[in-house]
């Protein structure tokens, strides 16, 4: 696939990372740069940050790469923003940024760089390191970054730094398992199918006393016993939810084409008829895959 026009144009300069620092601080600027900007914080920011990692997401899950350049540099004009706002404020700016994540990266990396720097590659003659020694050493070396951040007469947790703004799923996925690296797990994926039953009687049960209040606290127990399944099986909840949010929005869509096509729509069909299309949509998905 050919790449987006404006990186073809052969009379064009090619804009470098230096061209989108100046940008984003004449952008600042409170005599000339642009209001909006100006006005712009720390709080106020966040939302489109989180917007534009979504963004990237759906691009690759669509694999729309023509379009991965222009999302790929909204999600990090969001780290420039930030790293402007430190640099007003005499926190940090933009090469920091760049020192610690590169510095981080070497030391989590001791396998490939044995002295910590980027002239010390491991050369392709050494040993090489499996995989799972590789995430045992950077679950460790995570540790060790954690504890180093507490302060005096705090109590380290192996779930610190899980941010709570991350999406419910995704956070019970890493809570669970770092809970899991500190051996709090089932022995076996059995164990966690015990659980989701036994959640999910423990909501029918509230149902049937009446407690509408006490199912919905349940729920949300059955929900991170099917997270904890997902983990088991190798898989992202987040990813795998999103992709049956594709699904139904694909196989409703269908009903209500059907449903069109015949002279009715889904406020006036009956559930019957609505569920003979979701067959016939279903049925469709499964022949396009063969």
């Amino acid at each position: 696939m050919a790449p987006p026009a404006d990186l073809r144009r052969p009379d064009s300069r090619r804009h470098s990372l230096d061209d989108l620092l100046t940008l984003m601080a004449v952008l600042r600027n409170p005599d000339h740069g642009c209001p909006w900007d100006i006005k712009q914080h720390w709080d106020t920011i966040v939302p489109h940050t989180l917007e534009e990692a979504y963004e990237v997401a759906d691009a690759i899950e669509r694999r729309a790469f023509d379009e991965l350049p222009g999302e790929l540099g909204d999600l990090l004009f969001q780290v420039v923003y930030y790293s402007q706002f430190g640099r007003e404020e005499g926190r940090f700016d933009f090469d920091d940024v760049v020192h610690t994540l590169t510095a981080k990266m070497l030391r989590r990396h001791p396998h490939v760089f044995p002295d910590g720097t980027l002239h010390s590659r491991r050369g392709s003659g050494e040993d090489a390191v499996a995989e799972r020694q590789v995430k045992t050493r950077w679950e460790a070396l995570k540790a060790d970054e954690r504890e180093a951040r507490v302060t005096d007469g705090a109590d380290a947790s192996a779930l610190d730094d899980i941010p709570t703004a991350l999406p419910a799923l995704s956070r019970a996925a890493k809570l669970s398992k770092r809970a899991a690296g500190q051996g709090f797990d089932w022995p076996d994926e059995r164990g966690v199918i015990d659980k989701i039953r036994e959640e999910l009687a423990e909501v029918e049960s509230a149902l049937a006393e009446g407690d509408r209040a006490h199912a919905q606290e349940e729920i949300g127990d059955l929900l991170f016993a099917v997270v904890n399944l997902a983990r088991r099986l190798g898989c992202d909840p987040e990813q795998q939810l999103r992709g049956t949010n594709a699904k139904f929005e694909w196989r409703f869509r269908y009903v209500e084409r059907a449903l069109a096509e015949s002279g009715s729509a889904t406020d006036r069909a009956s559930l019957d008829e609505m569920e003979r299309h979701w067959q016939a949509a279903k049925q469709e998905e499964k022949a396009s895959r063969s």
